[in-house]
């Protein structure tokens, strides 16, 4: 897939006022910091189409990207540690959930984790509830550019058997870095054959 276009439409805190939800949609998700807006960066080729930050929490809202005028990339709040109130926490998890739940054109979730840290349990019980929900997801290690390639592999052997002692299948997993561009081309193909898909359902 080339991306000829990819554009901000907009932000929303009610899944309900997301744009109309007639084609195809891929949500971004992951700890707070782990990487995400440069991944979208990297993925759209668009430097500064979603803002990176050094500052924990910086997604507050559910934001919608247009790309090639034929899918939306959705970036959402991260999960887990971020320095804000426990309210402000619950309004997050709440917005994240209903968007999730109910978004009728969402195609996958794509969960992202840094490749350098061991299984959190933030992240599993994160998976292990969208399974549960039978919402489609993916897995995206960030950052394969910080260890070598022997300890990327070592990284998602620990993470494939971790989650082999909840899930009988793992879900497909992704090695990417931003830095160096790596991982994107996989990314782009399988979000490509999850749109025709897409299109032959709607046509039927």
């Amino acid at each position: 897939m080339k991306i000829q276009d990819a554009r901000y439409v907009m932000s929303n805190s009610d899944y309900e006022k997301c744009p109309k939800p007639d084609l195809p949609e891929y949500a971004f998700i992951g700890r707070s910091n782990v990487g995400k807006s440069s991944l979208i960066n990297m993925l759209t080729v668009k430097k500064a189409l979603a803002k990176t930050s050094q500052q924990p929490g910086k997604t507050q809202l559910i934001n919608h990207y247009f790309i090639n005028e034929q899918w939306y990339l959705v970036d959402l709040p991260g999960y887990g540690y971020a320095k804000v109130s426990k309210t402000e926490r619950e309004k997050w998890e709440k917005m994240i959930g209903d968007y999730l739940h109910n978004r009728s054109n969402l195609v996958c979730t794509f969960v992202l984790i840094d490749i350098r840290h061991e299984a959190l349990a933030v992240d599993l019980e994160f998976m292990e509830e969208l399974g549960q929900a039978g919402i489609p997801f993916h897995i995206i290690f960030t950052k394969a550019d910080k260890l070598k390639a022997y300890q990327q592999e070592e990284q998602v052997k620990k993470y494939k058997e971790k989650l082999g002692e909840i899930w009988e299948e793992v879900p497909p997993l992704f090695v990417t870095s931003a830095e160096k561009n790596e991982g994107r081309d996989a990314i782009l193909e399988t979000i490509e054959s999850y749109n025709q898909t897409f299109e032959k359902t709607n046509v039927e």
